[in-house]
């Protein structure tokens, strides 16, 4: 089991999919929803990164940082959806990438408030781009897709964080860091 999640991590990191596009996740469908944060390489990193980082901070974060991530990625998803500029979007999900998988690699421990407050920010930026390339109808249950899509990435992440070894986690951080910078650089 312990390789299989080592393996996914490893996997996820080198997905070829193209990073900024996430065509056919338009319809207002929960499956629609489901579909958008699997569409893309840079959310599916950020989401597994930040489950990562949960499990190696512990405690609370394990349970605070996912559901603030989901919570601020639905009122993102309003936001985007409702049309609200957010001029610095790309840029932010690419920065959540990286800065996910940098904390994870380098282990480290930042309190537990900034730690919720940068993944609500990531949430937020993540839900944007989900609710501005969203339907035009049926954003309900759209939205319920990709925060179930996302808690389970948050779960894999978690689960992985917790039966790898450090090493293999700062491995699989670094990856991931290293994979939003290719996926900056070719955005």
């Amino acid at each position: 089991m312990k390789k299989l999640f080592a393996h996914t991590a490893v996997i996820t990191t080198l997905l070829p999919v193209a990073a900024l596009a996430h065509p056919g996740h338009d319809t207002g469908t929960f499956a629609g929803g489901f579909g958008h944060p699997l569409g893309g390489t840079d959310h599916i990193l950020a989401m597994v990164a930040l489950g990562l980082l949960a499990a190696q901070a512990g405690g609370r974060a394990v349970w605070l940082m996912p559901l603030g991530f989901v919570a601020a990625m639905i009122a993102g998803g309003v936001a985007g959806w409702a049309g609200l500029p957010f001029p610095v979007v790309e840029p932010a999900i690419m920065a959540s990438v990286i800065v996910l998988g940098a904390l994870v690699a380098l282990a480290v421990r930042l309190p537990l408030a900034a730690m919720a407050a940068m993944a609500a920010g990531f949430g937020f930026a993540h839900g944007w781009a989900h609710g501005a390339e969203g339907p035009a109808q049926g954003l309900v249950i759209y939205a319920a897709g990709f925060a179930v899509a996302t808690a389970l990435l948050h779960l894999l992440g978690i689960a992985a964080g917790r039966t790898v070894p450090a090493l293999t986690l700062r491995l699989a951080g670094a990856g991931t860091a290293l994979g939003g910078l290719v996926l900056a650089l070719a955005g």
